[in-house]
């Protein structure tokens, strides 16, 4: 498999066991790998430091404007105050082979690119136009609507927008995979890519763990066994 090329792009932030985050502002770190998966030491328990919960708890009470408009241009995001919002930021950081275009205040938008979709392992070629969230979308990794019933509910309007533009809670994926996941926990939806879900269980709980969210406990049961995969180091 291909990974994306935010797993192994070079940065100056390393993750110490890929399961360190930092709460300054309110946002969690992206993890960053040197190489395809994170390396985890023996013992280290990718949930540890999140509290848990017996059960999610679906509230009535959820609103998708609670977060804000559905993207900004935040300084949280590669780039951030660049004229493209976070959407665009994220297509450019995770798509290959791209040409651009400048639209409306975004002189650099994906025009073209290639996905090497992390849920599915499906190369899927993405061209801007009208359908542009068909094929390739921009997922949250802990999603709006559960990060909104383990705790979100209570936060500012202003955590709310930078968790929903967070990059490190942000990945391109295919439309069809993010549609089926929707606001699954992972008790009840994983990545039908099995060789993803180190990474994934790894990403998410490092988004848990920079927002101080817990995880239910069929969830913990879930993302433990995904962590399980990562090789030891």
């Amino acid at each position: 498999m291909k990974s994306p090329a935010w797993l192994i792009a070079g940065v100056a932030v390393a993750i110490l066991v890929a399961i360190q985050v930092t709460t300054a502002a309110g946002r969690a770190e992206r993890f960053v790998a040197g190489a395809d998966v994170p390396v985890m030491a023996a013992g280290v328990d990718v949930l540890a430091g999140i509290p848990s919960i017996p059960a999610r708890v679906h509230g009535n009470d959820y609103r998708r404007a609670a977060f804000g408009e559905a993207w900004t241009d935040d300084t949280s995001a590669p780039g951030g105050h660049n004229g493209c919002d976070t959407r665009n930021d994220i297509l450019d950081r995770d798509l290959v082979d791209k040409t651009f275009t400048a639209i409306s205040r975004c002189p650099t938008a994906v025009a073209t690119g290639t996905l090497y979709d992390p849920y599915t392992n499906e190369t899927i070629p993405f061209t801007r136009g009208n359908q542009v969230g068909a094929a390739v979308q921009i997922d949250h990794i802990v999603p709006l609507a559960l990060a909104w019933d383990l705790g979100a509910r209570n936060w500012t309007d202003d955590m709310r927008r930078r968790f929903a533009n967070d990059p490190a809670n942000l990945l391109a994926v295919q439309g069809k995979a993010n549609q089926d996941k929707g606001d699954s926990e992972p008790a009840d939806w994983m990545p039908p890519n099995h060789a993803f879900w180190c990474q994934y269980s790894v990403q998410f709980a490092a988004v848990l763990r920079g927002y101080a969210l817990p995880v239910d406990d069929r969830s913990a049961v879930v993302l433990r066994d995904a962590a399980s995969t990562c090789p030891l180091g």
